[in-house]
């Protein structure tokens, strides 16, 4: 276990916020976290955060930041058509999915550069190109904050949804995770019709592979995501609204080519993305925040922004997409 005292959370938010925490604590096991919950946590203000890529902090944390460094991978079932694979909270993300390539699991390829631990990816729900981390859970470990309890949670008793999991709704605060276990194929199958995956695949004239699907994946990610190290950002910034068919339909009169996700028979899911470019936002700025003039679904740190600043910037493309397509868009990061 380690603790530290007026931490500065500067490495631990890709939005880049220069903030402290009073007290940051990070343990190294299920053992190590149960001792921090009775002897920390049960009367203090406490946040628990992986690598901070889905945060806005608007300032100094005056409580205590906890951090798992739970690491390991295990794998509790294999047969000739699939794996199970345990991973520890406290790995990160893209570490694991190249392990999955790498030993030629299918499953997590389309998730490939996603940042963040893999803890989080059971909290949030990850997903992107068409695959949710959802679909690869089998079970989450956790540990109930009030009495230290450990439980597991198969996947039906997530309530998982778009970018929502119990453990942000209704279990929110009550359950830490501590390991994750995913469930992934061993023979090939692929999802390559979401976004541009195989225009991607055929411009680097490769064959289909899994490392190749990755590599592809990667690609495109680079070459409309800036980089956190040098700009600070947390990826997409609001989630892609869904909306009713009949909704849908009366924008289609104004916007024939509106690109679009059928859900279902009665919704229809539209990229931000699109609508906030559609409002002029790309590559625009309010003071010393910004939306990203490759992505329009990123808003980035143009240097020494903080957090009311980046507020203020979600507030006013917020405004003009509802004025514009009567459509409220939601920020998938948290606000802190």
């Amino acid at each position: 276990m380690k603790i530290f005292r007026d931490y500065s959370l500067l490495p631990h938010n890709t939005f880049g916020m220069d903030v402290k925490a009073s007290v940051f604590i990070e343990y190294a096991s299920v053992e190590e976290l149960k001792k921090v919950l009775s002897l920390y946590v049960k009367d203090n203000q406490w946040l628990h955060i992986g690598k901070g890529s889905n945060l806005l902090f608007t300032g100094d944390f005056s409580g205590i930041i906890l951090h798992s460094a739970i690491k390991g991978y295990e794998v509790i079932h294999e047969d000739t058509n699939e794996v199970v694979v345990r991973v520890g909270a406290g790995e990160v993300w893209d570490d694991f999915v190249a392990m999955t390539v790498e030993n030629e699991w299918y499953g997590a390829e389309n998730l490939s550069l996603i940042p963040g631990e893999v803890g989080a990816s059971a909290v949030q729900n990850i997903g992107a190109y068409g695959v949710e981390v959802k679909d690869l859970i089998v079970g989450v470990e956790a540990i109930e904050v009030s009495t230290g309890k450990e439980s597991i949670f198969k996947n039906e008793e997530c309530g998982y949804a778009y970018r929502e999991s119990v453990f942000k709704s209704s279990l929110k605060y009550q359950y830490l995770v501590t390991h994750v276990s995913y469930r992934l194929k061993k023979t090939p199958c692929y999802h390559l019709d979401y976004g541009n995956i195989r225009l991607e695949l055929e411009k680097q004239k490769v064959r289909l592979t899994l490392a190749n699907v990755r590599q592809a994946i990667i690609s495109i990610r680079e070459a409309k995501l800036p980089d956190p190290k040098l700009q600070g950002n947390a990826g997409s910034f609001f989630m892609n609204p869904v909306i009713s068919r009949e909704h849908f339909d009366a924008l289609l009169v104004d916007y024939p080519l509106i690109p679009h996700y059928e859900v279902d028979a009665e919704s229809i899911k539209i990229p931000a993305a699109w609508m906030i470019d559609q409002c002029g936002w790309k590559g625009k700025r309010l003071g010393r925040a910004g939306v990203h003039d490759k992505q329009a679904l990123v808003l980035v740190n143009l240097g020494g922004a903080v957090g009311a600043e980046v507020i203020a910037l979600s507030e006013a493309i917020q405004k003009s997409v509802y004025e514009k397509f009567g459509i409220n868009i939601l920020p998938e990061v948290n606000f802190i």
